[in-house]
């Protein structure tokens, strides 16, 4: 494990695999370096470039100082761009894609490139409502420090039965989840805003060359959102990842971002 301080002083900690070009990968909701499949993906990626897999600032290794601001994450991968070089690719998952966008659109050409899988934003306006009323539920939830529910509350939120998401509170990981709780607020409220909307107007300020992804048997709202995305991003790609869901499969993932990066 390696750190960097950010321009605020957070420590920021990271893992760096392989050689070449910098690559960063940008978790989305209560990910960490460490969790899920981003270790397979890291070194898939790292037979051909640096990878730089970093812990967000409230997660993992990495500090969380107050009070929060999306610039403070931006100026996190700011400085990781910094000690990849002064310039590095970006990859962001689900809402980590969200705020690989705004990193992208502040830090201008120290993002060589920009990869996006699966940007849950939504223009629909049901599920604006809905995401409204689970905007209202979370920071509430945090407010009282009820941490638990905060986590039930974005299980529920993405599909998961009741009775499965009342087992996992009882299991050993559990406890590890309630910790990073509070970043559900940094991805959902700050990153995201209050109706979860494309943000067009900025997506359209996007410098780098870049590539929207959705899986094939994902949810219909994330192709158009994708589709929304590559449209308003100038010369942005948009490419669909057959037999993909949002929890996509490193090694479907792998082959398409290293033909992207390398070109």
């Amino acid at each position: 494990m390696d750190t960097v301080r950010s321009k605020d002083g957070t420590r920021i900690a990271f893992d760096k695999l392989g050689d070449g070009p910098a690559v960063i990968l940008v978790d989305g909701a209560m990910g960490t370096r460490s969790s899920g499949s981003k270790p397979e993906l890291a070194n898939l990626l790292a037979q051909h470039f640096t990878v730089y897999s970093y812990d967000r600032r409230g997660r993992g290794d990495s500090g969380d100082t107050q009070p929060y601001a999306v610039d403070r994450e931006i100026e996190d991968i700011d400085a990781l761009i910094d000690a990849a070089g002064g310039s590095a690719c970006l990859h962001g998952h689900s809402s980590g894609g969200c705020l690989a966008l705004e990193a992208a659109v502040k830090l201008g050409d120290r993002v060589k490139k920009l990869a996006i899988y699966e940007a849950p934003y939504n223009d629909d306006p049901e599920a604006q409502k809905a995401w409204a009323a689970y905007i209202k539920n979370l920071t509430e939830a945090l407010a009282t420090n009820r941490r638990g529910d905060a986590v039930a509350l974005f299980m529920a939120y993405v599909g998961m039965p009741a009775a499965q998401i009342e087992g996992m509170r009882h299991a050993p990981f559990w406890a590890g989840m309630e910790a990073i709780a509070p970043t559900l607020a940094y991805d959902h409220t700050a990153i995201m805003g209050s109706d979860g909307s494309i943000p067009k107007e900025r997506a359209a300020r996007v410098q780098a060359p870049t590539l929207v992804m959705n899986g094939g048997n994902g949810a219909p709202f994330m192709l158009e959102t994708a589709r929304t995305l590559s449209q308003v991003i100038p010369g942005a790609k948009l490419r669909t990842l057959d037999g993909q869901t949002h929890d996509v499969q490193p090694a479907a993932l792998a082959p398409v971002l290293v033909e992207f990066f390398a070109a």
